[in-house]
């Protein structure tokens, strides 16, 4: 038996339980893990309120980022062993590998064995980010050094992996962020420029910034609205990755900019990477090059104690927080 977070109706983060239930040994090819962190994003709150990719089943699990040590491998596994400090690549289904709670069995190909200097909250909040941020900007995109990119929702987890990444590929990363409130710590993070997009004027700043040309590269987690200004404001046969919907507004499809430039707006999810073992073993190997070395590091906005869980979740949807929300066990 083992705490596990569970709910049995959708709705907002007071449905969420911490219960005790069975959790089956590894099968061939699965590995068990003890928790010591986990990664909280916007996709648990979407999956818990009814909004997301994939629909609860209940009694539902949740999860897609955690980091601990293996406590046993199935048959088959290789390269991995009791007592390994591992963290996990997003399963590509939270339906059927939850991993929010004390004991998990998942694939073992979502294994990741980590520097051992990153701790277990930063690993823990690692994989969902840059996996993210690296399959749009450099698996796709193959954003170059001195490009600019347009990072929406900048304060964001992914917004500030993005960030990192640009930076250091010698990319150019352009932060929008609704007020003026962040920016100062945006540009601590890391980004080059920094606009208000509810105090300024969104398409005359960006074409300050990266002139008349415009933009190849935009990285956007809201929609909504701004995909007039951000497309007026983008190169030609540039590109637009939208991989959120958090603007509550409707998102209006900019047919003129789109003809009159030939952009691309494309819907991006991580799963693409993940689910494609050549891709994704590129991505690992740039990512945990980055953790190693420190041009990448998690930045974490604030950690709970796993009883703490519908507080975290509060939090999370609060738009408080810079950064990534860690849940501590």
């Amino acid at each position: 038996m083992a705490r596990t977070v569970r709910f049995h109706r959708l709705g907002g983060p007071e449905v969420l339980t911490i219960e005790e239930i069975d959790i089956p040994p590894p099968g061939p090819g699965e590995v068990r893990i003890r928790t010591r962190a986990l990664g909280l994003n916007r996709a648990e709150a979407l999956f818990r309120s009814g909004t997301y990719i994939e629909q609860a089943q209940f009694p539902a699990g949740i999860g897609l980022e955690a980091a601990g040590l293996i406590e046993s491998v199935g048959v088959g596994v290789e390269g991995l062993s009791p007592g390994d400090a591992v963290s996990l690549v997003p399963p590509r289904s939270m339906l059927r590998w939850p991993v929010h709670g004390e004991l998990v069995t998942v694939p073992a190909e979502l294994v990741v064995k980590h520097p051992p200097a990153l701790g277990w909250e930063a690993a823990a909040a690692s994989w969902m980010q840059y996996l993210t941020a690296y399959g749009a900007l450099i698996d796709i995109a193959r954003l170059e050094r001195g490009e600019h990119v347009v990072i929406t929702a900048a304060s964001s987890s992914v917004g500030l992996a993005a960030i990192q990444i640009a930076n250091r590929i010698g990319g150019i990363p352009i932060a929008v962020t609704r007020t003026s409130r962040k920016a100062q710590t945006l540009r601590e993070a890391g980004a080059a420029h920094v606009i208000a997009s509810a105090e300024e004027d969104l398409e005359i700043r960006l074409k300050d910034i990266a002139g008349e040309e415009g933009v190849r590269v935009v990285f956007d987690a809201a929609g909504g609205p701004a995909f007039l200004p951000l497309t007026a404001a983008m190169a030609r046969g540039g590109i637009l990755f939208n991989y959120g919907g958090l603007s509550p507004e409707a998102t209006p499809f900019p047919l003129f900019n789109v003809l009159g430039k030939s952009l691309t707006l494309r819907g991006y999810l991580v799963h693409e990477i993940i689910g494609d073992p050549k891709r994704l073993a590129a991505a690992k190997a740039f990512i945990l090059d980055g953790l190693g070395n420190g041009s990448l590091k998690p930045i974490i906005a604030r950690t709970f104690p796993f009883e703490e869980i519908v507080e975290a979740h509060r939090y999370l949807e609060s738009n408080e927080q810079f950064g990534k929300v860690v849940v501590t066990l």
